[in-house]
């Protein structure tokens, strides 16, 4: 008789090797022309999807706080000076305070670019250091597309140095991000920070990619989508 596991159907590897995204997944909506409904139902989708996150405009804090149970699985993450960080240090910080009085659990903070290319490192790590202080986790937003490389490597610096403990590829306003963003990101850190890959994250192939680069977080609005295409093993 034939040996019955011979007869079994065989599963492609690409389906049984697939991580669960879910759990990396900071589930996205910044575009400032969408209201209340869209934001519940923001909420909504990361519950029932157990996404890592929801990410949104301090703006609509309170309204996600309501929706999302406090020490709940699904974190309430807020931007800081988002989307260009061209504003100054006060205003930052007091926007950090903001967010964290509205019931943020973590806060995706744009640092002082302009700062940064006059070559003043201790204005961009007072500028986090600010932040950090507060005690909620930061994840910095490097937008690596249009930071040279040595520039790029200062920042992880001074961004480790100030206490954040994700690196953030971008912002979404600019080219898709690479799993070899990702790499570059995870060599510059050496274990001493996460990355969360964001912008253009458009489909599940790209999302694996990332995470295989090394992402632990992935910041998208296409969540949905890709815990559908992953669930249909497209």
């Amino acid at each position: 008789m034939a040996d019955s596991a011979s007869s079994r159907p065989v599963t492609p590897e690409r389906e049984t090797d697939r991580p669960d995204l879910a759990p990396l997944i900071d589930h996205a909506l910044l575009d400032p022309h969408r209201g209340r409904e869209a934001i519940l139902r923001c909420c909504d989708e990361a519950r029932h999807f157990g996404f890592a996150g929801v990410c949104l405009a301090s703006r609509w804090l309170p309204v996600a706080r309501e929706r999302l149970p406090v020490d709940g699985t699904v974190k309430l993450v807020a931007v800081v000076g988002f989307p260009f960080g061209a504003i100054p240090a006060a205003i930052k910080r007091a926007e950090a305070e903001w967010a964290a009085a509205a019931g943020a659990d973590e806060l995706d903070v744009v640092p002082d670019f302009g700062a940064l290319a006059d070559g003043d490192g201790t204005a961009v790590l007072d500028d986090l250091a600010a932040i950090t202080d507060l005690g909620l986790p930061v994840k910095v937003i490097l937008e690596m597309g249009r930071l040279d490389p040595e520039a790029l490597e200062l920042l992880v610096e001074i961004s480790i140095d100030a206490g954040v403990r994700h690196l953030k590829t971008g912002s979404g306003f600019g080219p898709p991000v690479t799993p070899e963003q990702v790499g570059r990101l995870v060599a510059l850190a050496r274990g001493r920070a996460a990355v969360k890959a964001a912008g253009g994250i458009a489909d599940l192939d790209q999302a694996l990619a990332l995470v295989a680069a090394g992402a632990g977080r992935l910041g998208t609005s296409r969540g949905v989508a890709l815990m559908q295409a992953l669930r249909a093993g497209a």
